[in-house]
Parts: structure tokens; C-alpha cells; sequence
């Protein structure tokens, strides 16, 4: 269909409906996106608000609701999506309406790939960049993380705004495909450019944490933490790689305090952040490390927040909360949605029949003090476990948690080759083998 095409946004492409006051909100929303600060929705209803027509203002609003796997999300993102069909609009405009609603249909894979498609027609789009670098990271696809990024680079240059966005997608692509020393120098120059950039810092962390340098992560992270947490709904997770940094160095009292002080006391129940939150309990757990009442805190949580069921991921860590605080029935509430998503048509059914379902009951096992069975699951599906989303170092909780279960099974052959495996692949760095 055709429309005003008149406003354009700061790369350049034309946006049906648009006025100055709703461009103007719009663009503010794109760059809170980008460096993931300040309230993105917002500016998304606050365009709305200046121009209802505005189609990319109601996809805008559709993809922040789908990119956070909240259980409402979809529902809100499908009204956006049949706002956004009644209105004018252009090929790519339309490209992103049509990628929005597979997604809202749960369907992940095609979603990712009608955005691959936008970005190689547009690829000064970095919504559709961004959009796709999220699918991307939840589906596990790790080389498509790197590709879809270097795909664009070409197109870029240091003066285009939001070069540091692109920067700081291809230094996670990069870490997540093992190029470690080019992931970093590409962070760095990410956050260089735009030091609120969390996707940067986020990049960098990860080296790090994957190169076994806790010390340099401490370093990168802890005296920037004004910088990198400042208005960021992305701040729980950095804040979540700094306390691994330092429960690699064994310091579980200070780990427990970023706990309370930035991850899990101040209550948040966004899911990605209780995702983060469980993961770092579990990991205490792990270490026969006393976390006091914090479980039956974070099960409350998780408890009024999640749809289990809805997204695999999800649901491994809600059990680590809901099975550490001792919750039977809703337990099983859980198991039972993800046996039902197992027979839907969402892409999800996937995920959880690959690995997801397996890594929850493994937890679940763990706790139970069948340590044996926990093992026996979790050898099942470790090298496929990156098909249900997330990053490597989410992931590693299922080594970890499979090598002491193993361990407490009385499996000990099995775990001394874990261990012996891991001190290949993750070396300590010189500085933890002098402190040991």
C-alpha cells in the first residue's frame, strides 16, 4: 500500500504515517533499544500518542513486547501486528509486520529467517538487526548471531549512527562462535563510541567469563558500574556476570552481596531477570553455599510471574526455584505445561522436546537427591542443549550441575573426565592457578 512516506528515520528509511512529534519519540525509542536504557515502550506509546498511523511506532511496540518472553508479551505484540495491517505501509515496513506476527505465533525459526531476509534488502535497519541478533541468541543459534551482523557490516562505517549497536551485536556474535580476541576489541570500541551501550559491556563480560579471566572481568566491570547500570533494564545481568567473576575467585560472601544488593533483593520479576537469579542461587547451591530464605523469595516470584509452558529456558529455571524451596505441586504444574507445549505447534514444542524438558526434571532430580538420574538426563542432551536458547555461559549451569551430580551420585569416573574435560576447554588462567 502506499503513504506518507515523507519522515524518515536517522538511517535514512522512509516511515508511513510519521509526523515530527512521533518521529521524534520513535527515534528515542530506537536508541533506548539499542543501548538497552530508559523505557523504549514509552517512547513507542508516546509516538503512538503523536501519530496513531505511525505503522513502524506499532511494530516498534510489537517487537519490544516479543523480545522479552514475558507471558503477555504475545498477546499485546499480536494488537500491535492488526493495528499495524490496517495502516499504510512500505515493503520494509510490511517485512516487519510479517516477521512480528510469526513470532508472536511462536514460530522462532521462521521469524528469524523473515528478518534475515529484511536485513540483507535493509541493512542499515538495525531494529531488524537487533530483532534478529534476539531470535538469534533465544533459539541457541550461535553462528547465525555472528553471520546476520557480519552479513551488514560491510554497509556500516563508524560515522553511521548507532555503529556502535552493530559493534556490539557482532562482538557477542563473535564470543559466541569462539573468536575471543576479535569479540573483545570489538566490544570495546562499542563501548567507546556509546559507553551506555549494555550489549557491549554484556560482550565483553562474556569473553571473560569464557576465557576463565575473572580478575580482568572484575576489572571491566566493577568500576564502570555507573556507566553500564545507569537507567538499563539490562543492568541485572551484567551485574549477574560481575558476580560470577567473583564466585570464579571463591568469594561467596560478596556474591551473595551483589545478590541482595543489584540481582535478586531488589525484586524485580521481569523473566530475564529471574532467570539471572536463579541461575547465580543454583550456582551457590552447587557449592553447598547456605542462601538462607532467598529461594522461597525468588519461588514467590516466579510463581506470579511465569506461564510455564510458554518458553523452555524459562521453565529449567523456574524449577531450580520452585524445586530448591520445596513447592511439589507446583512442580508438577510445571512439568505438566511443558508435556502439553511438547504437543503444540509453536516452535517452543521443539525446544522443550530437544532439551528443555530433560534440563528441567533434571533439576528437579538434583534437589530430590537423585543425583544419579540427574546425571543420566543431563548427559542425554548436553551437546544439544544450545537448542533451546540461551548463551554459553547460561548454559555451562548444565556442566556444572552434571559434574556434581555425578560427583554426589558416586559416579567418580565420570566425574574426574568432566573435570579433566573442562580444564582443557575453560583453562584457568595463570592468576586463579597461583591463588589455588
Amino acid at each position: 500500500m502506499k503513504g506518507n512516506f515523507a519522515m524518515k528515520d536517522s538511517q535514512g528509511h522512509a516511515l508511513s504515517g510519521a509526523n515530527s512529534a512521533s518521529l521524534t519519540a520513535y527515534q528515542a525509542g530506537l536508541d533506548q533499544f539499542r543501548c538497552f536504557v530508559g523505557d523504549p515502550v514509552a517512547s513507542a506509546d508516546a509516538a503512538l500518542q503523536a501519530s496513531p498511523d505511525m505503522t513502524m511506532a506499532h511494530l516498534l511496540k510489537a517487537w519490544l513486547y516479543l523480545l522479552g518472553t514475558e507471558p503477555a508479551g504475545p498477546a499485546v505484540a499480536r494488537q500491535c501486528c492488526d493495528a499495524a495491517a490496517r495502516l499504510p505501509a512500505n515493503d520494509r515496513e510490511q517485512r516487519h509486520l510479517h516477521a512480528a506476527r510469526l513470532l508472536a505465533e511462536g514460530r522462532w525459526q521462521e521469524a528469524g529467517r523473515a528478518l534475515e531476509d529484511l536485513s540483507l534488502l535493509y541493512p542499515h535497519d538495525l531494529l531488524a538487526l537487533q530483532a534478529g541478533h534476539q531470535v538469534d541468541f533465544f533459539t541457541g543459534d550461535a553462528r547465525m548471531l555472528r553471520d546476520r551482523i557480519l552479513r551488514a557490516a560491510p554497509a556500516w562505517d563508524r560515522g553511521r549512527p548507532g555503529y556502535h549497536a552493530l559493534l556490539s551485536m557482532q562482538a557477542f556474535g563473535l564470543e559466541e562462535t569462539g573468536n575471543y580476541l576479535q569479540a573483545e576489541a570489538c566490544g570495546r570500541q562499542s563501548v567507546e563510541l556509546e559507553p551506555h551501550d549494555g550489549w557491549g559491556w554484556h560482550a565483553v563480560a562474556h569473553v571473560y567469563e569464557m576465557t576463565s579471566q575473572p580478575h580482568k572481568g572484575i576489572a571491566w566491570l566493577a568500576p564502570n558500574a555507573a556507566t553500564w547500570a545507569e537507567g538499563s533494564f539490562f543492568a541485572v545481568h551484567n551485574w549477574w556476570h560481575l558476580a560470577l567473576f567473583q564466585l570464579g575467585l571463591g568469594h561467596t560472601g560478596e556474591v551473595l552481596r551483589l545478590y541482595d544488593q543489584a540481582i535478586g533483593g531488589p525484586g524485580s520479576s521481569v523473566i530475564l531477570d529471574l532467570i539471572d537469579q536463579s541461575a547465580l542461587l543454583w550456582r551457590l547451591q552447587l557449592q553447598s553455599v547456605d542462601v538462607g530464605q532467598r529461594w522461597t523469595a525468588l519461588a514467590d516470584r516466579w510463581t506470579a510471574a511465569a506461564e510455564p509452558g510458554t518458553y523452555a529456558f524459562n521453565d529449567m529455571h523456574a524449577m531450580m526455584a520452585l524445586a530448591a524451596d520445596g513447592r511439589p505441586q507446583a512442580q508438577q504444574a510445571l512439568l505438566n505445561a511443558m508435556q502439553e507445549a511438547k504437543a503444540s505447534g509453536a516452535d517452543n514444542a521443539r525446544f522443550t522436546a530437544d532439551a528443555g524438558y530433560a534440563a528441567t526434571r533434571a533439576m528437579q532430580a538434583f534437589i530430590d537427591g537423585d543425583h544419579a538420574l540427574c546425571a543420566d538426563l543431563l548427559r542425554g542432551i548436553r551437546s544439544r542443549a544450545h537448542r533451546f536458547g540461551g548463551s554459553h555461559a547460561q548454559r555451562d549451569l548444565i556442566d556444572l550441575t552434571l559434574m556434581e551430580a555425578a560427583r554426589r551420585s558416586g559416579n567418580q569416573p565420570l566425574a574426574d573426565a568432566l573435570a579433566h574435560e573442562r580444564a582443557y576447554v575453560r583453562p584457568p588462567s595463570a592468576a586463579l592457578r597461583a591463588a589455588a
